[in-house]
């Protein structure tokens, strides 16, 4: 299996991950291919190119319904760029000077989506946590 980090390092697929979050906020039970390549403007032969790395990646998983298939969101693997993310933020952050580390921009726009993603993905699943029964 692909490092998760390789397999968010590309645009296209973090757009997916992310129209996949928004329609999950939606109350949507999943995004066809078809769904998938309209809102994105994307050939269908690459959405699903890209769609078979991230099921891989276990970052989205698939519903058959006859012919088609719905996919949805997985975020429980974006915990490992959780737990990356972590130490830079926990004990001692107030000593990080952000200021002091260049990066490429490249990496800072990498870095920014990874982070939105993430606290985007928690916040979809805590409001899905709370409409359980019992909560």
């Amino acid at each position: 299996m692909a490092d998760i980090f390789d397999v968010i390092a590309d645009g296209t697929r973090r757009d997916i991950l992310r129209l996949l979050l928004d329609r999950a906020s939606a109350g949507e039970r999943g995004t066809s291919v078809s769904q998938i390549v309209h809102e994105l403007g994307t050939s269908q032969p690459t959405v699903s190119k890209h769609l078979k790395v991230l099921r891989e990646a276990h970052l989205v998983s698939v519903r058959e319904e006859g012919q088609h298939r719905y996919y949805s969101l997985s975020a429980g693997p974006l915990d490992e760029v959780d737990d990356w993310l972590v130490p830079f933020l926990g004990e001692g952050a107030d000593e990080f000077d952000p200021a002091a580390v260049t990066l490429p921009e490249s990496a800072a726009h990498a870095a920014d989506v990874v982070g939105r993603a993430a606290a985007s993905a928690k916040h979809a699943l805590e409001s899905a946590l709370k409409k359980l029964p019992g909560r």
